[in-house]
């Protein structure tokens, strides 16, 4: 619960919230929640959830709401309190559940009107998509009311269509940065400059300044953009038989509100699809149906801006806008927490609202902030449409139409097609402007209204090569050869990514020089755990073997394993120990955590490097008596009694990003976690095959399915995902409705 806390709720005002409210005591729970009365809702639903010996659910539904249902009751089998964390942080309601550490929370989803959102614009989601999403609160409702021990805060209930659609409004932001953005106007001073117009050739000098290293509670956690993730489809002229392949392949944490849980979801409305999705979320993040597949990577568009307002000394809220004083929007946020037992007390906290949007004051200054996908509300209903689309043009249809705000796309089908967009909603700005600064806020001229077209966004169709890739790079390098996008057609005010990974340049490397791509490469190549020759870790190698070798005899030993090290991190690498160790010492003496997609760690100097190194010979020397270590024995899977040793390493291929324990060795956080490969043959079939870190049970240490996938994941391979009703029955372990499970 701390890392959720963190990494969902790192905004910088718990102190301002204790310091500078008034207090006044609640009492006992407002009112009591008959849960039992839940249970009724079951008998709206029509759908029969099939385990398979993996304890993956394939949920068969009558209707698209009754597999919604199913899916919702399902996952609260694995992992019942996540889904509720994320319900009650959508409802603002942490402080509550978990105390005042959890207050910036409830004070966010005031600020940005979340609620304001949902309660304008519900009515207005297509009926099919309101029994979808009413479907998978249903299917929480029902599993409440058997498992009432279970129940993290009983007000929560009933839950509802609309806790669905303002989950996503609350989450989605996240995923590109805003609670940092937050977090920066809650520090105790001025954390940028204010842009000043500029003209001619100077606007492009400064279009591309680099934003200042923020410090905030979330600086020193991986958030998820920092994982970096992995997509690959490679097309018929370049597989080995005119297959079609595609890498499902998100790199998340392992654990919490954005781990994912693997389902498989069928109607007799047209919905056959499996894949991954994050707690609290009705239908297939990615995936594939039976005729086409996608999958996500982040992308880091500039999607938010923040401004600096210019008050009237004469009326504290009044700011000038194109020559006007115009009114704050001023109100009152009372946020409730628990202080112990079932005592509360209610914060007040000041909300703001100007033309830009939520607005926050400060002793050093008022600020506005703007980010992309405000007030947008359609995002269950872009989801459902990609998951049903039969072709590329319906599923390009889909994203086209969605607000979804931004996600490197990559797409395959049973057609011979491959796709990558580097989607977002990414607004059309003001040139002039160097828009990585603050913005004054006293002009329309910085109120952007409009995002870039999807049609204008970067994009490549089946290029020539045949292979279209994507991890956290640049989209002008998305293929080899003619077909990608021209980075002069793209204004340098949208902020889109331009540069390149070690898994990026790694594909480019393995997909690029094999024009004959079979199945089991394509696996193979998934797995590749090496460096290229450009990345920052194979630079500070270099760097160590230009000194002189060492006098002491075990730094010597060391220099001597990085001296024969072949840039690999499979698990019995000796030297990938040795550089990896120095690399994490480097990173923390520059403020910067290993894991770091790019794995750039800034200007190495020759003290800092050699520092580092001596760094991690006393490292392994103490905690393994040699420097002579296979890699295995310092990165580990650890879960439950399971302790395994792992390969991989940040920003390879085989991603793994670990988390240093107190006795020396990485544990294993987040990086390959759910990953899905799969395969079209040249008549359109489709076959599969899947592996989760861990098992289908996220939180149910009871399970068999807790860590059974675990020794599989470790040893690089993969399961068979049971796609046809005829396997799945096939594979079957347990076949039962809500409610009539045996044992769970």
């Amino acid at each position: 619960m701390k890392r959720w806390q963190k990494i969902g709720l790192g905004i910088l005002v718990v102190l301002a919230l204790a310091a500078a409210t008034i207090f006044w005591p609640q009492g006992v729970w407002p009112f009591v929640v008959n849960l039992d009365e839940l249970a009724a809702v079951n008998d709206n639903y029509d759908v029969v959830i099939r385990r398979d010996s993996f304890g993956v659910p394939h949920i068969y539904g009558r209707t698209d709401a009754d597999a919604a249902y199913g899916l919702a009751y399902a996952h609260a089998e694995d992992d019942f309190a996540t889904i509720q964390q994320t319900m009650i942080a959508a409802r603002g309601k942490l402080g509550v559940a978990y105390g005042i550490d959890a207050a910036p929370n409830d004070y966010m989803v005031q600020l940005l009107r979340i609620w304001d959102v949902v309660d304008e614009k519900y009515d207005a989601i297509p009926p099919d998509i309101q029994a979808i999403m009413q479907g998978y609160a249903d299917g929480l409702n029902y599993y409440a009311a058997l498992h009432e021990d279970e129940v993290l805060l009983p007000e929560l209930y009933p839950l509802s269509g609309r806790d669905v659609a303002a989950g996503f409004i609350h989450r989605v932001p996240l995923f590109f940065g805003l609670d940092g953005a937050l977090g920066e106007l809650f520090a105790e001073t001025r954390q940028n400059t204010v842009s000043e117009k500029e003209i001619g050739d100077r606007r492009l000098e400064i279009a591309h300044a680099p934003t200042p290293n923020l410090q905030s509670p979330v600086s020193n956690l991986p958030p998820t953009v920092k994982y970096g993730s992995n997509v690959i489809a490679v097309g018929p002229a370049r597989s080995a038989n005119g297959e079609t392949f595609l890498a499902v392949n998100s790199h998340q944490p392992w654990a919490g509100p954005v781990a994912w849980y693997e389902a498989h979801m069928v109607s007799e409305e047209g919905w056959n699809m499996v894949g991954g999705l994050l707690p609290g979320s009705p239908t297939i993040t990615h995936g594939h149906n039976e005729h086409l597949g996608w999958a996500f990577t982040v992308n880091s568009p500039d999607l938010i801006d923040i401004y600096v307002l210019e008050m009237n000394p004469d009326n504290p809220d009044q700011y000038l806008f194109d020559g006007e004083w115009r009114d704050l929007e001023v109100g009152e946020a009372p946020i409730t927490v628990t202080l112990f037992g079932r005592f509360r007390w209610t914060v007040k906290r000041e909300l703001l609202w100007s033309v830009y949007g939520p607005t926050v004051r400060q002793d050093h200054g008022v600020y506005a902030l703007r980010y992309a996908g405000m007030g947008e509300i359609g995002h269950v209903e872009q989801f459902v449409r990609l998951n049903k689309a039969t072709n590329l043009e319906a599923w390009q249809d889909a994203l086209r139409a969605g607000p979804l705000p931004m996600f490197n796309v990559g797409y395959a089908d049973g057609e011979g097609n491959i796709f990558y967009v580097y989607n977002g909603r990414i607004p059309l700005r003001a040139e002039g402007y160097n828009w990585q600064q603050y913005l004054p806020g006293d002009t329309s001229e910085t109120l952007w209204t409009e995002y870039l077209s999807y049609d204008d966004l970067p994009q490549v169709s089946n290029p020539p090569s045949g292979f279209v890739q994507n991890a956290n790079s640049s989209p002008y390098r998305t293929t080899l050869g003619v077909g990608n996008p021209d980075e002069a057609s793209f204004s340098p005010t949208l902020g889109i990514d331009d540069t390149m990974s070690n898994r990026s340049l790694r594909m480019l490397a393995l997909f690029g020089t094999d024009e004959s791509i079979s199945e089991a490469e394509f696996m193979a190549y998934k797995y590749d755990m090496a460096y290229s020759p450009e990345a920052d870790v194979m630079r500070m190698v270099a760097m160590i073997l230009a000194e002189p070798p060492p006098s002491d005899p075990n730094e010597r030993a060391a220099y001597d394993l990085l001296a024969s090290w072949d840039g690999q991190t499979n698990p019995e690498n000796h030297g990938a120990t040795v550089a990896l160790l120095t690399f994490l010492y480097l990173l923390e003496a520059d403020g910067t955590h290993v894991s770091v997609s790019n794995m750039t760690g800034g200007a190495f100097t020759a003290v800092s490097v050699q520092t580092s190194f001596s760094q991690a010979v006393d490292h392994l020397l103490e905690h393994f008596g040699t420097v002579d270590v296979p890699w295995q024995e310092v990165n580990r899977l650890v879960r439950g009694d399971v302790d395994l040793g792992l390969g991989g390493a940040p920003d390879v291929l085989h991603a793994i990003y670990g988390e240093m324990g107190e006795d020396g060795r990485f544990q294993g956080i987040a990086g390959d976690s759910y990953i899905l490969m799969v395969t079209w043959q040249p008549d359109g079939t489709v076959s599969s095959h899947s592996i989760h870190q861990f098992g289908s049970a996220t939180l149910d240490e009871s399970s068999p399915h807790y860590a059974d996938q675990a020794p599989i994941f470790t040893a690089r391979e993969l399961t068979p995902v049971w796609f046809t009703e005829e396997t799945v029955l096939a594979n079957l372990e347990e076949e039962y409705r809500p409610g009539e499970e045996n044992g769970r």
